[in-house]
């Protein structure tokens, strides 16, 4: 079996990948990692879980020189949410080389972003429109970009921002590297690639192999005027611990959300017309387990990497089987069973016919009976995009209090990449984040939490060193 060491890695990264638990690389990475090394560019197809952040990371941190105090790699994303998860793991790809990696995005104070761009940046991680913004202001200036990685390019088409991706290449080197990654590669797409890419190869990781094997597949036969009645019936002979309903419209998303509220049920909507803090509210409201039941568009809910998730319904059969495999992934995740349940009207034959020959099996017809427990089953060898060592986010938890804020400069991802270095927490076991503006709150699953405190107190972080407690209930 291939090892990291096999694709001709460097010392300090792969130090730094033993440091976080990697042992394999996933077929994305076997098959991107070396082009990238070798300086083509790449399109890459592959689905959030895959292991991609760290397929175009690992040979991104081969390549910066720590040495150079300009930005030598950009990587672009479609939310912000997308993008404090890249900036965290590329940061724990780039600690044994000292490379330093600048989040930007909207919703925080450019003034800091500015400041972190003059102190340095070596890879800056950014969104569409604060990138842009900051282009405007000759706050990042790219001459050194050698390149650049377009990360969920469908979810960028999907949002508008290709004219502006445009621009932002053409303000790059036109020697420079790139890598775009697309979970679905619509035309749009594969003509931004035939434009901007040089002879790019490319590689594609069968989607079926990342859910099929972990996700139980049903179908409803179901008028269209009885679908809302029909979701009510499913929900509640399901139980889900946490379940994603998809949608196609963002009325329809705001319309569903209501009715299942009027159904006693504690449910939240989230579609892109939402502002950036009304998402974010909602995002970790879902994240943090006080909403079970997300009412959520394709674009809206794309990057949600949340293991807790046991149920996908698709109230509106989606596009395309791409799509599908794309809804259906958001379960199953973390070695855990998941379970999809999809409506289809008599109209839409077709389209299931498309979804059951693209995953290679046929839906199986949905009747209430006993529910199956998800259950973790044996770890697999193979870890995938997470920075840190995984860790169960079940149990009760602890909040713990830490003595630096906003006025630190102390951001978020900040915290989050702390507290998981540090400690060696993964993601999904640091939740509720709060930065203040002289101290911030984070929460951590109350059996880890002593070695968290232990781990991070005096901790050094945007200049600030941490003192850390626990917040008594």
């Amino acid at each position: 079996m291939t090892s990291f060491a096999d694709l001709g890695l460097s010392a300090p990264i792969l130090r730094a990948l033993e440091d976080v638990g990697y042992e394999q690389p996933s077929p994305i990475q076997e098959q991107a990692i070396p082009p990238l090394l070798k300086g083509h560019d790449i399109i890459g197809q592959a689905q959030t879980g895959s292991g991609k952040t760290a397929a175009f990371g690992i040979p991104l941190m081969e390549y910066v020189d720590p040495e150079i105090r300009e930005t030598q790699a950009l990587v672009l994303t479609p939310t912000r949410e997308l993008c404090i998860q890249v900036t965290q793991a590329l940061r724990t790809y780039g600690a044994r080389k000292g490379i330093d990696v600048v989040a930007v995005f909207g919703g925080a104070p450019i003034r800091t972003q500015q400041a972190q761009l003059r102190a340095g940046g070596h890879v800056v991680v950014g969104t569409v429109g604060r990138v842009m913004d900051l282009l405007s202001r000759a706050s990042l200036v790219l001459h050194s970009c050698r390149y650049v990685v377009l990360d969920e390019a469908d979810e960028m088409l999907d949002l508008g921002f290709i004219e502006d991706v445009e621009k932002i290449l053409a303000s790059s080197p036109s020697s420079r590297q790139t890598a775009l990654f697309s979970a679905t590669m619509p035309p749009p797409i594969r003509a931004l690639a035939e434009r901007y890419l040089y002879d790019p190869v490319t590689v594609k990781v069968v989607t079926q192999t990342l859910t099929v094997d972990t996700v139980e597949q049903f179908r409803v036969e179901v008028a269209a005027s009885d679908k809302a009645v029909k979701l009510a019936e499913v929900l509640a002979q399901e139980r889900p611990t946490q379940a994603i309903v998809f949608v196609r419209t963002k009325i329809r998303c705001d319309q569903l959300g209501r009715l299942l509220k009027d159904k006693g049920m504690n449910v939240r909507a989230l579609h892109g017309d939402l502002s950036q803090g009304q998402r974010d509210g909602v995002m970790l409201a879902f994240k943090g387990g006080r909403v079970p039941i997300l009412v959520a568009t394709d674009v809206a809910a794309r990057g949600l990497d949340i293991s807790t998730v046991t149920h996908v319904v698709n109230f509106d059969v989606p596009a395309s089987p791409d799509v599908y495999v794309h809804r259906i992934g958001r379960t199953g995740r973390v070695g855990r069973s998941g379970r999809a349940v999809t409506f289809v009207e008599s109209r839409q034959q077709r389209e299931l016919e498309a979804i059951e020959q693209h995953i290679g099996m046929a839906l199986t017809p949905w009747a209430p009976g006993v529910r199956v427990e998800p259950a973790p089953v044996t770890e697999r060898p193979r870890r995938h995009d997470k920075p840190k060592i995984t860790r169960t986010g079940e149990g009760p938890w602890t909040t713990l209090l830490v003595s630096a804020g906003r006025a630190d400069g102390l951001e978020p991802a900040d915290l989050v990449h702390a507290v998981s270095s540090q400690a060696g927490l993964d993601g999904e076991a640091i939740r509720d984040v709060r930065v203040l503006e002289r101290f911030s709150f984070v929460s951590v699953p109350a059996r880890e939490a002593g070695r968290v405190i232990s781990a991070v107190e005096g901790h050094e972080v945007a200049g600030a060193r941490l003192a850390v407690e626990a917040v008594q209930a």
